[in-house]
């Protein structure tokens, strides 16, 4: 693990989606971590129902109480927000920072907008010889902003909450990343509803889980002075109304309950990809485990060239390098079905038998 200051060399507007878009949108699809066959029927329904209101401003009230309860948290501890990206931003604006510092490999947006807002950004680099384990004394004690992904994009570890909260000091702003944490089964590890770490600041994403990254919802937890200045440095109505009804039901009973099934169901496709991806260890390819997230993270030779020839067969998956910490020789994939899964491994299998 080590420190270094904010280097060229990785594209931090880089995303997965990016691999689906124009000549790859016929591609099966494991490069965009949102889950398939999402959002389910009632939910598109639901939010269907939201377009007879398009007329009036949004209010976003009943939502933002939905979520409060959902945590068991004021609502003044609740901010939402147009997807978790726009709240990277607000905290990269409103938030007074002298020296922040990300972690990193982790999701590139909270260095990218760091940097759009000026700042200097020191990276702590996890190491692939610690399984990409974070040690929170080697985050400088002068950093008074720290961001942290958990579970990690795109490592897939789930660090213990122990450790992450062990990153909180006086003076310090510690954002956790928790966009994945509900397809973790029970949610362990998490911090959303703590009020007891100082400086925590907890972001969510409602767009993985259901399906609905076009629509862009999230929502920020932390201290009602820290939301008040976020608050102030958004826009009139950065929510749109179908958005706020999209997340008011996916906090309640019934979405909780599905989505629980749904980390369940991950959990095992998850371990047949994984157990499939091990037959190829004679070819040098290597799973980051344990691996705790919608994905997983895999190191082979010529990974570059791989990636292309499995586009050439009809698959899509992420490639790695943009990502500080990364180089050419990781790919992430994310976590699809049994089926899906074996027809994945059917042709990367062909794919290393001709690189």
């Amino acid at each position: 693990m080590r420190t270094e200051p904010t280097a060229g060399g990785h594209d931090l507007r880089h995303h997965g989606d990016a691999e689906v878009r124009d000549d790859g949108v016929a591609l099966v699809d494991l490069a965009v971590n949102v889950r398939a066959d999402t959002p389910p029927p009632w939910l598109r329904e639901h939010i269907a129902g939201s377009l007879s209101g398009l007329a009036a401003y949004p209010d976003g009230r009943a939502a933002r109480a939905a979520v409060a309860a959902r945590h068991g948290l004021p609502v003044e501890r609740v901010l939402l927000t147009a997807g978790a990206a726009e709240a990277f931003v607000l905290l990269a604006r409103a938030l007074k920072v002298r020296r922040p510092v990300v972690v990193h490999p982790q999701f590139t947006e909270p260095e990218a907008a760091l940097r759009d807002a000026g700042h200097t950004v020191d990276r702590v680099l996890l190491r692939e010889a610690d399984g990409f384990r974070l040690d929170p004394a080697a985050v400088p004690e002068d950093a008074d902003l720290v961001v942290i992904g958990n579970p990690t994009n795109p490592t897939s570890v789930l660090h213990p909450a122990a450790s992450v909260a062990r990153l909180a000091r006086p003076g310090r702003t510690l954002v956790v990343d928790e966009a994945f944490m509900d397809a973790v089964p029970g949610e362990r590890e998490a911090l959303a509803g703590r009020t007891d770490v100082p400086g925590l600041v907890v972001l969510r994403s409602l767009t993985k889980t259901w399906g609905l990254a076009g629509l862009r919802i999230g929502y920020v937890l932390a201290a009602p002075e820290v939301v008040a200045k976020l608050e102030r440095a958004q826009p009139l109505w950065p929510v749109s109304t179908p958005a706020l009804a999209a997340a008011e039901a996916c906090v309640g009973p019934r979405a909780l309950a599905e989505a629980a099934d749904a980390a369940r169901r991950i959990a095992a496709d998850r371990a047949h990809l994984v157990s499939g991806l091990r037959e190829f260890a004679d070819r040098g390819l290597r799973v980051v485990e344990p691996a705790e997230g919608p994905f997983v993270l895999v190191r082979l030779p010529r990974a570059a060239v791989v990636r292309r020839r499995l586009r050439a067969v009809g698959y899509a998956v992420r490639r790695g390098d943009t990502f500080p910490g990364l180089d050419e020789e990781w790919l992430r994939l994310a976590v699809r079905g049994r089926g899906t899964v074996d027809g994945f491994l059917g042709a990367l299998g062909q794919v290393l038998r001709t690189v």
